[in-house]
């Protein structure tokens, strides 16, 4: 994917972007992260003003390697376990931060730890590998709204706000990171990486994914929302609302037709773009959702689902 001159070209322009102060759009496994050097302040504070992004919602850091994560955090033997069995991957760790690492204040929100990733999109890895400084990236799309998983809804959602979109094609998980905190051990947020596979590596985790408490990034209790209301747990079809189908639910779209929750989280984003379009074009007054088990990878689809029908908590930018 990165291998052909042309690429090669693209890739470094958007380096030299990030490098300038400038927002680079860019695909990882999990879904497109709207980037920023995230040593540069006014380049940090771009991401929240093109994002709408409440300034106390902390930002994921992404890094080439383990190596360049240690330059920004301490490592204690659990997170470097972790760090190298799950990296590159769709795993954030939640570090206490490094003196002297030179990092936006914008990009922690005021805490005293970041939060790390090493993405494993060749893309994304070309991208962090030519531009040689750590980039902040969250969500390639409006706050609040459904997160992007093509460059086309990048696109759609942003606009003229960012300088460039590194289109990768879909994105291979299609669901954020999990994100875990190390000191002590707790789960923060449910992704792309199931909770059973950590536990393997570390045992029992503590849960903390209360919708409002924000300690990490996706803690906010109304997100990923479509422009309509939703409503979850719907097995029957309804007149005036889109279905979004999964397993033997037949819907207008679905998540899986043969009931595969790796295959409905790398749907997922893109059935919420497409059922929010179709809601609008018919003057749908809402998208159900079918029931997916809540195990696995259907967790941190569920919790999507959850921030996308909960209340607006906050002004839509």
């Amino acid at each position: 994917m990165v291998a052909t001159e042309t690429r090669r070209h693209e890739v470094a322009e958007a380096a030299a972007l990030l490098r300038r102060g400038g927002l680079v759009a860019f695909p990882t496994e999990t879904v497109y992260g709207l980037g920023a050097n995230a040593t540069d302040g006014r380049a940090v504070a771009r991401i929240f003003a093109a994002k709408g992004r409440p300034s106390f919602n902390p930002l994921i850091v992404h890094v080439a390697d383990l190596a360049a994560a240690e330059r920004l955090a301490v490592f204690d033997d659990v997170a470097r376990r972790l760090a190298e069995r799950f990296w590159p991957g769709p795993l954030t760790l939640v570090l206490p931060l490094r003196a002297g690492h030179g990092l936006s204040p914008l990009v922690t929100a005021g805490l005293d730890t970041v939060g790390l990733r090493v993405p494993a999109a060749p893309l994304a890895q070309a991208l962090l590998a030519a531009a040689g400084v750590p980039v902040a990236a969250p969500s390639a799309n409006p706050s609040g709204r459904v997160s992007p998983t093509r460059a086309d809804h990048v696109r759609a959602g942003l606009g003229d706000a960012v300088d460039a979109v590194l289109d990768g094609g879909a994105c291979a998980v299609g669901l954020e990171s999990t994100i875990l905190r190390t000191r002590p051990l707790t789960l923060l947020r449910e992704g792309g990486l199931a909770a059973e596979e950590i536990e393997a590596v570390t045992g029992p985790l503590e849960r903390d994914v209360t919708p409002g408490r924000v300690s990490a990034p996706g803690q906010l209790s109304s997100h990923y929302a479509p422009g309509v209301p939703v409503r979850l747990g719907v097995t029957v079809r309804a007149r005036d609302a889109v279905l979004i189908g999964f397993g033997p639910v037949a819907g207008d779209l679905t998540l899986s037709t043969s009931g595969d929750v790796v295959e409905a989280a790398a749907a997922l984003f893109d059935a919420l773009h497409r059922a929010d379009a179709l809601a609008a074009a018919r003057g749908a007054a809402r998208i159900d959702v079918a029931p997916v088990p809540e195990a696995g990878l259907g967790r941190a689809i569920n919790d999507r689902l959850r921030r996308a029908a909960a209340p607006r908590a906050l002004p839509e930018a």
